[in-house]
C-alpha cells in the first residue's frame, strides 16, 4: 500500500464517469475514446498478471473501505465513487464494485506463423468472448477478427473472455489480404461438409476459420482452406452454436498428434 489518498468523485456529471458509462454500454466506444473499461476483480487481476498497468482504477466506496489494501497503487490514479454512482456506470445486473481503465491496445500485426483463429463476421459478443477463451486455453496465440465481427474490446466480449484477451494477440477489422499472409494451413468449419473432425488429420500450427452464426464461413475465405471439417452429431441436431463448435475444434487441434 502506497498511502496515497484516492480522488473522490461524487457527481454523475463528471467527465470520467460519463466516459465510463459509454465504455460500459456502447460496444464501439473504446475506439472513439482510446480507452477500455475492465469491470470486476477477475478481469483486473488478469490484466495485472499479464503486466498491464491501468491508467485509472475506479472503486465503489464500499469496496475501497473493505479492500483498499489489496488494490491501492496498482493504477497511476485511484478514484472512489459512491456505490450508487458506480452502479450507474455498470452494465451488469450486479455491479462488480471496481474496474480499471486501460489505454486501448494497439492493433496487432498478423503473425504469419502463429496458431490462429479467424472470426468471420461473428455477431454475438458472448460467442466471440467464449471463443477467445477457448483459443487461449488450447494454445492458440492469435485471433484475427474480420470486418463485421463484434468489437473485441467491448465490455460484453471482455466479460465473456474472462481475461483471455491478455493472453492473445488480437487483430481487429482484418481484410482478406491479411489472411493471405498466413503461412499456416487454414482449416474451415462446416455444419455438413468435409471430413469428420474425429477422422481428420489436423495440421499444427494452423488457422481455424469460424463463420457467421447463420451464414457460416464466407465463400471468399472458405476456398482458401486446405481442409474443411464438420462435427459428428449423432443426436441429430441441425447445427451447433459456433462457440461450442469452436471449443471442440480447438481442443481437437490441441490434442492431435504432432509430428
Amino acid at each position: 500500500m502506497t498511502g496515497r489518498s484516492p480522488e473522490a468523485i461524487t457527481s454523475a456529471a463528471n467527465p470520467l464517469l460519463k466516459d465510463l458509462r459509454r465504455l460500459a454500454q456502447e460496444s464501439h466506444a473504446y475506439r472513439k475514446l482510446g480507452r477500455v473499461w475492465l469491470e470486476g476483480d477477475h478481469l483486473c487481476d488478469a490484466a495485472l498478471r499479464r503486466g498491464v498497468r491501468p491508467e485509472i482504477a475506479v472503486f465503489s466506496q464500499s469496496l475501497w473501505d473493505e479492500q483498499s489494501f489489496r488494490w491501492s497503487g496498482e493504477a497511476a490514479r485511484d478514484v472512489v465513487v459512491p456505490d450508487q454512482l458506480f452502479a450507474a456506470i455498470s452494465s451488469l445486473e450486479s455491479p462488480a464494485r471496481m474496474g480499471f481503465v486501460i489505454d486501448s491496445p494497439e492493433r496487432a500485426r498478423v503473425d504469419p506463423r502463429a496458431p490462429s483463429v479467424v472470426l468471420d463476421r461473428l455477431q454475438d459478443a458472448g460467442n466471440v468472448g467464449s471463443i477467445l477463451r477457448s483459443a487461449a486455453a488450447f494454445g492458440f496465440t492469435q485471433v484475427i477478427a474480420m470486418k463485421g465481427t463484434a468489437a473485441l474490446w467491448s465490455a460484453k466480449v471482455l466479460r465473456a473472455g474472462m481475461g483471455a484477451h491478455f493472453a492473445l494477440s488480437l487483430v481487429e477489422s482484418a481484410e482478406t489480404h491479411e489472411i493471405d499472409t498466413l503461412q499456416v494451413p487454414l482449416v474451415a468449419t462446416s455444419s455438413h461438409q468435409g471430413e469428420f473432425i474425429h477422422e481428420a488429420k489436423l495440421p499444427w500450427p494452423c488457422a481455424w476459420l469460424l463463420g457467421h452464426e447463420g451464414q457460416g464461413v464466407d465463400d471468399n475465405l472458405a476456398w482458401r482452406a486446405k481442409l474443411t471439417v464438420h462435427i459428428a452429431q449423432p443426436g441429430g441436431e441441425e447445427s451447433l452454436n459456433v462457440a461450442a463448435a469452436a471449443a471442440i475444434c480447438l481442443h481437437a487441434s490441441a490434442a492431435a498428434p504432432r509430428g
